[in-house]
């Protein structure tokens, strides 16, 4: 601020009875300058941390408030996360032929980071994250746009001095891939404003009970026991199936719907599914970029003539990150293969599919993602990625009937025509993305961001009578993000 300035700040803060009427004027000017001059002092200024102080406890605030405008050339009547799989419709669906356009602030987000004081080398933490993507059945987008507000993140969380890390609650799933070390809160997902992020990214967020070993800042060892639940094909035939099979074949989930008594949403099914996923990581860092690996364990199961009937599934993964120009330009890379592993991936492919016998039989499927991301100021953030979510056909044949997943008898023959036959099970979904987010405003008031995203996503269906039927689909997004709490 200039001599200038000052003075005619301090003009303005005189006592009134010492006011001439042109001193008046002058001291109106002078609070109208301070009030223009104030944005350019902030945009060189330190935000304070953003925390607070009460009792033993640090409370840190963060989140952001979200306008995203969204348009795809093809109708899924979805909000800000893009349906990959089944909502990209197949020509004989009127939505192909259909755009949208929608505005949605549902993706605004609060969080709260509560942590204790060291004591007898534990260090106590809880965290909560929270938006407002999902729905009452009272929810709509005419009037009142009121969407219900729902748990993204909600753990406790213990540390110890000698490396031991124990997280209990919801969280991220140790699947997915990490910057640094095993951390909660440190989790590498797309920074794109698709809420469903980038098919071949692998993910959950969901209950679990953790344990991590951090030997050391280049080594990190990791078990985690995760809510189960199944995704389960809609291509199969239920004819002929053995008395008292339990496999709905239109069902996203199956068995036992839910109940307002037993606190499940009534609306939707639920798998039985008998034990926790298990997962086990191991993360390097090295010096030179951080690499991880693991393996995944999960367990399906049906009922056959009231008796249950359990399989295994899972598979190995694996991720890197690479500062290919240190703070300017890093490399990502991700994947995971295995059978029943559908669940994990942002498409949402099947996991299984079932036998003639009522038996349940995990999908062969890998996933796998790349990354780049440019940062060519602190304040310009471009990207790009490319990922694939492939499954291999599992059938079965029984003199003229055919059960299972992807069997070349299924009928799409209609799947070109308005109203016809199409059973069209996906075989790939395919999707490259790229966009950019620009800070325009950094400083005391925390910061604004504007990002705009381009996604093209490919779905193939495996050959059936008729052909092997596919459509794309075209998604560009504009979002507008205030974090007042975050430089």
């Amino acid at each position: 601020m200039t001599r200038s300035s000052i003075d005619l700040v301090r003009l303005a803060e005189a006592p009134r009875s010492r006011r001439s009427a042109p001193a008046a004027i002058a001291a109106a000017v002078a609070l109208s300058l301070a009030a223009v001059s104030a944005p350019a002092l902030a945009q060189t200024a330190t935000a304070p941390a953003p925390a607070i102080q009460t009792g033993p406890l640090t409370l840190t605030f963060g989140g952001f408030t979200e306008l995203a405008t969204i348009y795809r050339n093809r109708n899924e009547s979805a909000d800000v996360g893009s349906d990959f799989n089944t909502g990209i419709p197949f020509y004989d669906n009127t939505n192909s032929q259909v755009s949208e356009f929608r505005e949605s602030a549902r993706q605004s987000r609060f969080s709260l980071l509560a942590q204790g004081e060291s004591y007898d080398g534990l260090k106590p933490e809880a965290y909560m994250e929270t938006d407002f993507l999902s729905a009452g059945v009272t929810s709509n987008s005419r009037e009142s746009n009121s969407y219900t507000l729902r748990m993204r993140v909600f753990y406790g969380r213990m540390q110890t001095d000698w490396g031991l890390d124990v997280v209990a609650g919801q969280s991220w799933s140790l699947a997915t891939l990490y910057k640094d070390g095993l951390n909660v809160r440190d989790e590498n997902a797309p920074v794109g404003i698709d809420a469903q992020y980038i098919a071949g990214f692998n993910w959950t967020r969901n209950p679990q009970l953790r344990v991590v070993e951090h030997f050391s800042k280049a080594f990190s060892l990791g078990l985690s026991l995760e809510s189960p639940q199944a995704v389960t094909s809609n291509g199969i035939n239920s004819t002929g199936l053995p008395t008292g099979t339990t496999f709905p074949p239109s069902s996203v989930d199956y068995q036992n719907s839910g109940d307002s008594a037993g606190l499940e949403n009534s609306t939707t099914t639920y798998t039985t599914d008998p034990a926790p996923d298990v997962i086990v990581k191991a993360a390097f860092d090295p010096g030179f970029g951080h690499y991880e690996v693991y393996g995944l364990g999960r367990q399906f199961r049906s009922t056959i003539d009231r008796a249950g009937d359990t399989v295994s599934g899972g598979g190995v993964g694996g991720g890197l990150i690479l500062p290919v120009l240190p703070k300017l330009l890093s490399f990502q890379a991700s994947g995971l293969v295995g059978k029943g592993i559908g669940r994990y991936g942002s498409a949402q492919l099947p996991d299984v599919t079932m036998e003639p016998t009522g038996q349940l039989a995990p999908i062969k499927e890998y996933d796998v993602l790349f990354g780049l991301l440019l940062t060519p100021t602190d304040r310009i953030t471009i990207y790009g990625y490319a990922g694939r979510e492939k499954e291999s056909a599992t059938y079965y044949n029984v003199g003229t009937a055919t059960y299972g997943y992807g069997a070349p008898q299924f009928n799409n023959s209609g799947c070109e025509a308005l109203s016809g036959t199409c059973v069209g099970n996906t075989r790939s979904i395919d999707e490259v993305s790229a966009g950019f987010w620009w800070k325009y405003y950094q400083g005391m008031l925390g910061n604004l961001q504007f990002g705009v995203q381009g996604e093209y996503l490919q779905r193939d269906a495996f050959e059936g009578v008729g052909g092997a039927p596919e459509a794309n689909m075209f998604v560009g997004m504009a979002s507008f993000r205030y974090y007042p709490y975050q430089k």
